[in-house]
C-alpha cells in the first residue's frame, strides 16, 4: 500500500471535503491516506498552524475556503513547501457563476444554515428513529417512505440515510408466521418499497449476526431452505400489493438509498415508480 498524508482544510465542518476525497480514493486501491482534517478554519492563525503541520507531514492538500486572504496564505505556504494544494469547489463555483451571471457570496458553511430544510431533516430523523423496526405502525401514513423486507436486508441503515436527506422513513420487518400490521395495506401517503437480497447473502449475514450475539445453535433463522421461502414469500407479497422491490445483494446503503430517492421523486412528480 502507498501511504501518504492528506490534509483537508475547510472553513466549515469538512464533510464535503471528506466525501469528495473518499469518492476519489476508491479509484486507487493501493492508496492508504493518513488524513489530517482541519475543520472550522476561520482565521490566519489557524492557517499558520496548518502550514506548520503540513511542513512536518508533507502531502496533498485539499481545501474549501471562501475567504480570499486565507486562500492566498494557504496556497502561498504550500508553494513554498512544494506540496500540491487544490481548491476542490473552484470549478463548480466558476461554472455556477458563469451560468447564473452572479458572483458567489463567499460565506463559509452556508450549507449548514439553520433554514427550513435543516429543520425538516431533524424532523425526519426524529420520525425515523421512532418508527424503526415496526414501531408505532399506527402512524405509518405520516411517513414519506415505508421500507418492508425480511430480517437483515439493510432496512434500518437505509432508513436513517434517507432521513438524513430529509425523507421521513419507517421500516417494517417481514417475520415468518407474524402478521404484518393492517395499516401497511391501507396507506395513502407513503411510498412503500420492498427490500430483498439473495438467500446465500442473507444466510451469511444472519450467521455473522448470531456470532456477534454469541449464539451458536442453528435455527430456522439461518436455515437456507427457510430463508429461500422467506425471500420468495416477501417478494410475492410486494408484487401482489404493487410495491416496487429493490435487490440490495450487491448494493451499498448509499446506492440503495439513491434508487429509493429516484422512485420517491418520480412519485412526487406523478410519474410511474416501477423499476
Amino acid at each position: 500500500m502507498q501511504e501518504f498524508h492528506l490534509h483537508l482544510v475547510s472553513d466549515s465542518t469538512g464533510e464535503t471535503l471528506q466525501a469528495m476525497a473518499k469518492a476519489a480514493l476508491v479509484q486507487f486501491e493501493k492508496a492508504a491516506p493518513v488524513e489530517h482534517v482541519w475543520s472550522m478554519t476561520r482565521n490566519l492563525r489557524q492557517i499558520d498552524d496548518i502550514l506548520d503541520s503540513i511542513e512536518q507531514n508533507p502531502g496533498l492538500v485539499l481545501f474549501t475556503l471562501v475567504n480570499k486572504e486565507m486562500r492566498r496564505t494557504l496556497e502561498k505556504g504550500c508553494r513554498k513547501l512544494k506540496v500540491p494544494c487544490v481548491s476542490i469547489l473552484d470549478p463548480v463555483m466558476a461554472a455556477f457563476s458563469r451560468y447564473l451571471g452572479q458572483e458567489s457570496r463567499g460565506l463559509p458553511g452556508r450549507q449548514h444554515t439553520l433554514n427550513q430544510e435543516y429543520f425538516e431533516r431533524i424532523e425526519a430523523l426524529n420520525y425515523t428513529m421512532a418508527h424503526d423496526d415496526g414501531q408505532l405502525t399506527h402512524e405509518l401514513n405520516e411517513a414519506d417512505v415505508v421500507l418492508v423486507g425480511v430480517s437483515r436486508t439493510s432496512k434500518t441503515p437505509t432508513s436513517f440515510y434517507l432521513a438524513h436527506r430529509g425523507i421521513k422513513t419507517a421500516n417494517v420487518p417481514i417475520v415468518p408466521d407474524c402478521p404484518l400490521p393492517d395499516t401497511l395495506f391501507h396507506l395513502t401517503r407513503p411510498l412503500v418499497i420492498g427490500l430483498t437480497t439473495s438467500p446465500e447473502r442473507l444466510s451469511q449475514i444472519r450467521k455473522n449476526r448470531l456470532l456477534t450475539l454469541k449464539e451458536t445453535q442453528e435455527t430456522d433463522y439461518v436455515n437456507m431452505e427457510r430463508i429461500k421461502e422467506e425471500v420468495i414469500a416477501a417478494r410475492k407479497m410486494c408484487t401482489k400489493n404493487g410495491w416496487p422491490v429493490i435487490d440490495v445483494t450487491r448494493r451499498s446503503v448509499e446506492e440503495t438509498a439513491a434508487q429509493i430517492i429516484t422512485l420517491f421523486n418520480r412519485r412526487q412528480t406523478g410519474r410511474s415508480v416501477s423499476l
